[in-house]
This record gives C-alpha cells, structure tokens and sequence, in this order.
C-alpha cells in the first residue's frame, strides 16, 4: 500500500478533477503491475496497472491476485469502463484499500460490485495517509470548498523583511523548492494586491520537469492597483491570472486588466 501511495503522490496536480490514485497488483509476493493515474485524470490507475501486468506476465497471472488501490475503484460508465468491472474480469481475488469514494457516483458501489463478484475486499489500511494524500479531492467531494495550505516564510524571531523592507532571500535553497512541489500539487495561488506590487511575483512552477500543470494565479485586489507592467500581467497570456476585486473598482482599472 505504501507503493500505491507513492505512486499516486506523483500524479498530484495532474489529474484534475481527478483523484490522485495508485494501485499495485501483487500475486505471490511478486509485483505484477502498478500504476497511477495518468495526466488529465485517464486512464484510471488500475487500468494501468492491469495493463502493465498483461504486458510483463500475461493476463493469466492476475487470476487469484491482490490489487492494493488508494482510493475504491469507481462503478460507474464514463469516459472509461468501471474499474470495478476491470479487476473483475482480470480475475482479482482480493482488493485492499484504505478508503471510500465519496463520489456520489461511487461511494461504496465499487466495494459493493466486487464483493457480489467474489471478491475479498479489505478495507482501512494506511487510510490516514491515503486521506492526506488527497485532501484536496476529498474536502471538495466532502464539504463542497477546497481545501486551502498556508504559505508562509517568516524568520526566527517572526519577521518577513528586514528594516529595510528586503525579504529576498527569507528562505533557503530546500524550501524554496518545496514552494515549487506545493505549487505543482495546486489548482491555483492567491496573493494579495501587496504582495503583487512588492515582489512581482511570477507564482509559477519551475525546476520539476515539463509535465507540471501550472496553476491559475490569483490577485485578491479591491481597488484594482495591480501594476500593468508586472510579470504576471505580461505572462497572463502563458499562465491564466484572475484579479478579485471591489464592486465598486475604478471602471478604468477593469477595462485595462478586463482582458487577462
């Protein structure tokens, strides 16, 4: 299980509105396949890995094997056949998995359809872990809002900047590449107007490769002051930015940023 999640982890931020979700297919103490969900949420990962362990061993070896998925696999028809279908007719014996869909569309119907078909299903292994991993699906199924992280860089003694207004570099090398995993793993970034005009911040992912989905940048700006010539009103064309602001925000000010 702890595979699966580690496989899932890596997808986060390009699956969307997909669940992050890995799964390993064992038999005899050997991996069979395994698999996460690819970019853009399809192929689910237990076709993946189903289809991995076709390729490597031929379809006969998953009769009587242990599918380990992060998340329960789905039920329903939709831009793929149920996943619950798929380990059924592979010939799965036993599923092991730490968490229920809450997808309406699921929600227990993928345990349900394997259990009727014979199938051991095990579930609440490792399931605090597979809830953190997809915090940010679960709190939108879940509560209907997303799911917030807090960033922030402070110093010791609890300072942003120096006297002198320099907060360039607060952090080191480490963290700053975490900031970027942060990102990567967001649909969006907020800031404030004041952080915009202070930093000119750019909020995008850098150093993780081509495969990153950048995230919508957005300005929370009442008064609509952020500067035109910043760099995230000359990259808006590249990465979408959306500015809130005030009902009541100068007409010409909206006029000149309506366009991002």
């Amino acid at each position: 299980m702890r595979m699966a999640l580690t496989l899932a982890a890596r997808s986060l931020g390009r699956v969307a509105p997909n669940p992050a979700v890995g799964a390993v297919l064992v038999r005899d103490g050997r991996v069979l396949g395994r698999g996460a969900t690819a970019d853009g949420g399809r192929p689910h990962a237990e076709a993946v890995a189903l289809e991995q362990a076709r390729e490597r061993f031929g379809a006969g070896a998953l009769r009587a094997a242990t599918a380990y998925v992060t998340l329960e696999p789905c039920a329903h028809h939709g831009h793929t056949p149920p996943c619950s279908d798929a380990l059924i007719e592979a010939g799965i014996a036993r599923l092991v998995c730490p968490l229920e869909d809450p997808d309406a569309r699921v929600s227990g119907r993928g345990f349900a359809a394997l259990a009727t078909a014979g199938v051991v299903v095990e579930t609440g292994l490792m399931a605090a872990e597979a809830r953190r991993l997809n915090a940010g699906f679960l709190s939108c199924v879940e509560r209907r809002r997303p799911h917030l992280t807090l960033k922030l860089a402070t110093t010791l003694d609890g300072r942003i900047a120096t006297r002198q207004g320099e907060s360039r570099w607060i952090t080191g090398s480490r963290a700053r590449t975490w900031v970027h995993l942060m990102r990567a793993q967001a649909d969006a970034v907020l800031i404030g107007a004041g952080t915009a005009r202070a930093d000119d911040p750019m909020l995008d992912v850098r150093g993780l490769g081509p495969r990153v989905v950048q995230p919508v940048r957005i300005v929370a700006d009442g008064g609509l002051s952020l500067p035109l010539t910043g760099r995230l009103v000359a990259s808006a064309g590249e990465i979408p930015v959306r500015v809130l602001h005030r009902p009541g925000a100068p007409a010409e000010r909206r006029a000149a940023l309506g366009d991002l």
